[in-house]
């Protein structure tokens, strides 16, 4: 592990190509620029019309039909605001917050999990905020009574709230800010994120609450299966890597290695094959660590480091 942290230039860059978590503030932002424009045509096209509210008709022809209603009803009529939902902002200070603590977040998971766990963290966050926030509507009396009142469940904070705690479980002593002391622990950072959300989210309703903690949920069990060794985004990674093979035929394959094989008996190995230590096989291995997390590495390859680490092997 001393070489990954010696090598932070290797760490993924936010504009790197197929970094995960440029692709999620890339994907927030353009839709709320593609929402903010229909509400500016709509303030445009009504200004002038007598008896006619604009916010109002933006809002039940554009808004409503994509994020998540609280009514059962409403939602047969419109499923994919389950998904929707998490990349529809209100506001610009709703879009800054989601991105901002994305980003604070989902960096950090990448750097200890790899690059391919973010977006399933994010997605499976946002889809069982989603239905934590359907049943507590239903469930609770006092959401339950007034329900025509409930506002739709909106932003991505469900799915934030999943890396974020997610991040945190992994890794609760991770410290960022070093110059601070010799840096501040993870979970002070996410207690602090926690009890802005919170109070932030005090004022709506306790739907938005409940949301927010099976986001939170949802972290845990996710890590937790990864420590296990079942990694629950695994079949997304593999969809979309068909996907892309499907549509980049020529896109060349990279074949796996075939071990060298002795074809002869003997009572001991003629030779003792050892690795030789040279840095574009530790930037190759720090790459498989940023694309994939440390814990997939093989023996040998973190046998590999840790001699590499011996060795001082500095880029």
């Amino acid at each position: 592990m001393a070489v990954m942290h010696q090598n932070r230039k290797n760490n993924i860059l936010l504009g790197q190509n197929n970094n995960a978590l440029t692709w999620l503030i890339i994907l927030n932002a353009v839709a709320f620029v593609i929402v903010y424009f229909i509400k500016i045509v709509y303030y445009f096209s009504y200004q002038d019309a007598p008896h006619t509210n604009a916010e109002f008709l933006f809002q039940h022809n554009v808004l409503d039909w994509l994020t998540l209603p609280a009514d059962f009803s409403k939602l047969a009529s419109r499923p994919w605001t389950l998904v929707t939902y998490m990349f529809t902002h209100g506001s610009i200070l709703q879009l800054i917050s989601t991105t901002l603590w994305l980003w604070g977040f989902g960096y950090i998971l990448q750097d200890l999990a790899g690059n391919s766990k973010l977006i399933p963290l994010y997605l499976y966050g946002g889809l069982v905020g989603g239905l934590f926030f359907l049943l507590a509507v239903h469930i609770f009396p006092g959401l339950s009574h007034q329900l025509q009142n409930v506002q739709p469940f909106i932003t991505g904070s469900a799915s934030v709230m999943a890396v974020a705690v997610g991040t945190t479980f992994l890794s609760p002593g991770y410290r960022i800010f070093p110059m601070i002391n010799g840096g501040i622990p993870l979970w002070i950072f996410t207690s602090i994120f926690i009890i802005i959300e919170y109070a932030t989210i005090a004022t709506t309703n306790g739907g938005y609450a409940i949301g927010h903690l099976g986001g939170g949920l949802v972290g845990v069990l996710f890590i937790h299966q990864l420590r296990r060794g079942h990694d629950w985004g695994a079949w997304m990674t593999n969809f979309v890597t068909w996907v892309d093979n499907v549509f980049n035929p020529e896109k060349k394959q990279v074949k796996e290695n075939i071990k060298q094989k002795l074809f002869y008996k003997a009572a001991k190995k003629p030779f003792v094959k050892k690795a030789v230590i040279t840095q574009q096989r530790v930037d190759e291995l720090l790459d498989k660590i940023n694309q994939k997390g440390y814990h997939f590495l093989t023996d040998e390859e973190k046998d590999f480091l840790k001699k590499a680490s011996e060795q001082d092997m500095y880029l």
